[in-house]
């Protein structure tokens, strides 16, 4: 029926149809900035197809679709047999299959590779978050699998294949497989020394049969796991196919599936293994250390993450903004609502140079980067996953009621929000990890101390936080009890050296004068009235 009331005016129209990776320009210009000039082209074309497809209204109601119809556990057939099966979407599959098309689990040793994989992972995550847990730990999974040659011949071709292929069969047959992992158990949660997970060996050379459980196991559909279990010379790393060459299915069962705040298109679930045949990876008893290249890579992608959930918080609160008229003037007009979006704005762009930076490091795998890597990785996943939620929040606000309402999409990033602070460890786990690299290993402090080092004298207030971390870091002694400020102002000097060295003008000043200069309050749109926030603000909205 047609409207007799009243006419539907002052509605901003759907952000849609638009290409996600160039109308981000703290992303497209980190990706030119980190790219070899040979690469630049094929990679920027690359990176703007798949960024039409995440803007697309197709993409969207993928995303839509696959979180309104969350997995569904099947443990039996119908007529009673084990299968432990995750009946999926249809829309769950489409968004893989782009992911993995577009390279997303396809970095290692590739030109380029983390770069453009990274910035593709920051670009496709803002069509939908869930999808991105399988696609990460099959990403994580090479290294790991790399401490033994034979299964990386055997199994690395599969993960980094461009082809998607669902269902669980011979892994020998598939084009494509992806990969999860199983570390945490009810007792321990993050301390995986406290597993109990049984590893008895076999007969033959790096056979062994689990016995226990894991409880969380994500992506359970998976065709291989990385998990952890207690073999007679320690904790060890175990490879476990969810088929096995005969085709047979391994002993694998799925208990239940999670119910969640967020991340509710992806499956999550409880396991047990019951005489579960699996292969050693890496040496036995030293499960932690051959496993810890997948960690670190996942937690990369918790930045990464997180930083397209804030982007996608910030696209969407300055689209509104520049449509909505309120008190006589478009919101993105008004001096109280501008300092809001450039703040915002302000955490979105921190995020996202820092992110790009990571992954540029792991393309160069120099000592010197590495050594980077080892500080830098824990610190800005402790805080860039911290301020995930507070941006998505705020900018939830920002379209007031109509973004509280499902339809506007704002809740689903808000109750994705926490999760990647939550994912490879939380905050306090990062924290530790910095202090005990920073008593263990002096020279990733000292890369760490170089790399912040290179914008020094360009800003007095970068210079003074620096100055003032130098001497926090000065006495290690009683650390622990302080070691989420100290990993706090690690990684905001990280983030003011970055943004002076490669932002604009006024996004670096901006960022200095609040975040280090001190000028800043609890809120979001606290910063000082006196700076460009106009162009901060133009910098990060998107134009359709």
């Amino acid at each position: 029926m047609a409207a007799t009331t009243h006419t539907v005016t002052n509605q901003a129209p759907p952000l849609v149809e638009y290409d996600v990776f160039t109308s981000d320009r703290a992303l497209s210009e980190g990706v030119e900035r980190h790219i070899a000039p040979e690469l630049a082209e094929a990679v920027r074309e690359e990176l703007a197809g798949l960024g039409r497809t995440a803007g697309s209204f197709q993409a969207q109601e993928w995303g839509v679709q696959a979180n309104e119809n969350p997995p569904k556990l099947r443990t039996h057939d119908r007529y009673g047999h084990r299968i432990d099966e995750v009946e999926f979407h249809p829309a769950w599959h489409r968004l893989l299959d782009r992911a993995v098309a577009a390279g997303l689990t396809d970095a290692w040793g590739r030109p380029g590779g983390h770069v453009r994989r990274a910035a593709g992972f920051l670009v496709w995550t803002q069509a939908e978050a869930g999808h991105g847990c399988p696609v990460s730990m099959t990403h994580a999974a090479v290294p790991a699998l790399r401490t033994d040659p034979a299964l990386a011949a055997e199994w690395e071709p599969r993960l980094t294949s461009h082809v998607y292929e669902e269902g669980l069969t011979t892994p020998s047959l598939k084009a494509g497989a992806l990969f999860g992992m199983g570390m945490t158990e009810k007792q321990g949660g993050s301390d995986v020394r406290a597993n109990t997970t049984r590893a008895e060996p076999l007969a033959g050379a790096g056979e062994y049969l689990l016995t226990g459980h894991k409880w969380f196991c994500s992506a359970p559909m998976s065709d291989g796991f990385l998990v952890l279990a207690q073999a007679p010379g320690g904790l060890s790393c175990f490879l476990v196919p969810r088929v096995l060459a005969d085709g047979t299915r391994n002993v694998f069962r799925i208990q239940r599936l999670k119910d969640k705040l967020g991340n509710r298109s992806n499956a999550s679930s409880e396991v047990e293994f019951d005489g579960t045949w699996a292969r050693l990876v890496g040496e036995e008893g030293r499960g932690v250390r051959t496993i810890i290249e997948m960690v670190a890579a996942t937690r990369l992608d918790c930045v990464l993450g997180s930083a397209a959930l804030m982007r996608q918080s910030v696209a969407q609160a300055t689209h509104h903004a520049a449509y909505r008229s309120a008190f006589g003037g478009k919101l993105i007009d008004k001096p109280l609502m501008r300092n809001v979006l450039a703040d915002l704005a302000l955490e979105s762009e921190a995020a996202t140079t820092l992110a790009m930076r990571l992954a540029a490091a792991y393309d160069s795998d120099t000592e010197q980067d590495r050594a980077f890597l080892r500080l830098a990785v824990p610190a800005a996943k402790y805080w860039v996953t911290k301020r995930c939620t507070p941006v998505a929040a705020e900018a939830l606000e920002c379209l007031g009621g109509n973004g509280y309402v499902e339809d506007s999409g704002m809740p689903r990033l808000l109750r994705e929000s926490p999760l990647n602070s939550i994912w490879e460890g939380s905050g306090n786990v990062q924290a530790l990890d910095v202090l005990r690299a920073l008593q263990r290993e002096p020279q990733a402090l000292n890369a760490f101390l170089t790399e912040i080092g290179q914008a020094r004298g360009a800003d007095h207030r970068l210079d003074g936080a620096i100055k003032d971390l130098l001497t926090e870091l000065a006495d290690l002694g009683g650390m622990e009890g302080r070691a989420r400020r100290v990993v706090e102002r690690m990684a905001l000097v990280l983030q003011g050296s970055l943004l002076v060295r490669w932002a604009p003008p006024e996004v670096a000043d901006a960022f200095c004068a609040s975040r280090l200069g001190g000028d800043w309050g609890a809120a979001f749109g606290t910063l000082p009235h006196s700076l460009d926030l106009a162009a901060v603000v133009e910098r990060a909205r998107v134009e359709v």
